[in-house]
């Protein structure tokens, strides 16, 4: 397909920039991410999207995922076995991909987000704090099953990943919202390379726009970790509640036929 102009590829950059913030706070960068690269490129194919949306994505998340863990200090006893598991569920999401239609999801998604966002919006004393719900190897193998789940959505789709992996170290795990978001940030930055292990050969990435849109995500993901962090978990929390609200408006106007 042909290259966007000038002005498409601006606004790209803008909503990866805003993507980055929300994804270093919260998760969820995929569903500004991907609408922008849809109405950008209508030209492009989804396997396309999907890829250009991963290369962007990997560098903001790469950013808040360093800066995450120079500050927060995650236990690396959790998040080392949750990225590996959620690296291989990305690869085999990535491999599903061509065969699992986009409009499957959105029904899903959208039942899921507004659990999670009722769930967390009426227990306000959730994620103020860690106080983990399981130790030992039932901790472990719950953290590798959210790994190998939401990593395999991850690569198949994508959009509210972070989200998910949030809300689930938290309301399933028991960490406060700023460890789930350092967690997460590790876990999403392996999800986004385990897809493109398998998008780059079979050369779906649109290279300009990916690493335009990449440079933009990196900067708002720096920044987004860096509000979080000096703010803690309370401000997370607020923000995870408005960012999940808005998602549930968007996809739900999305199957109801409203836009």
């Amino acid at each position: 397909m042909a290259d966007p102009d000038l002005t498409v590829l601006l606004l790209l950059a803008l909503a990866a920039l805003a993507a980055g913030f929300v994804d270093a706070v919260v998760g969820g960068g995929g569903l500004v991410l991907l609408p922008a690269l849809l109405l950008g490129m209508p030209g492009a194919t989804p396997v396309q999207v999907l890829a250009t949306n991963k290369v962007a994505a990997i560098c903001g998340t790469t950013v808040s995922s360093a800066t995450y863990y120079r500050r927060v200090r995650p236990d690396p006893r959790t998040f080392l076995p949750l990225m590996v598991l959620s690296f291989i569920g990305a690869v085999l999401g990535a491999v599903a991909a061509s065969w699992i239609p986009a409009e499957a999801f959105d029904p899903i998604v959208l039942v899921v987000l507004v659990v999670v966002g009722a769930y967390v919006l009426f227990k306000p004393e959730l994620g103020e704090e860690t106080a983990l719900r399981f130790a030992g190897h039932r901790h472990l193998a719950l953290a590798m099953l959210t790994g190998l789940a939401i990593g395999f959505y991850d690569g198949a789709l994508g959009p509210g990943t972070g989200s998910f992996f949030v809300f689930t170290l938290v309301g399933l795990l028991g960490y406060s919202f700023l460890e789930a978001s350092a967690k997460a940030r590790l876990a999403n930055w392996t999800t986004n390379l385990g897809a493109l292990v398998v998008f780059v050969p079979m050369g779906a990435v649109l290279w300009e726009v990916g690493l335009v849109m990449g440079l933009c995500n990196l900067v708002g993901g720096y920044l987004g970790a860096r509000v979080a962090i000096s703010r803690g978990s309370r401000f997370v929390r607020t923000f995870f509640i408005l960012v999940v609200s808005a998602f549930v408006i968007t996809i739900g106007g999305d199957v109801l036929g409203v836009w």
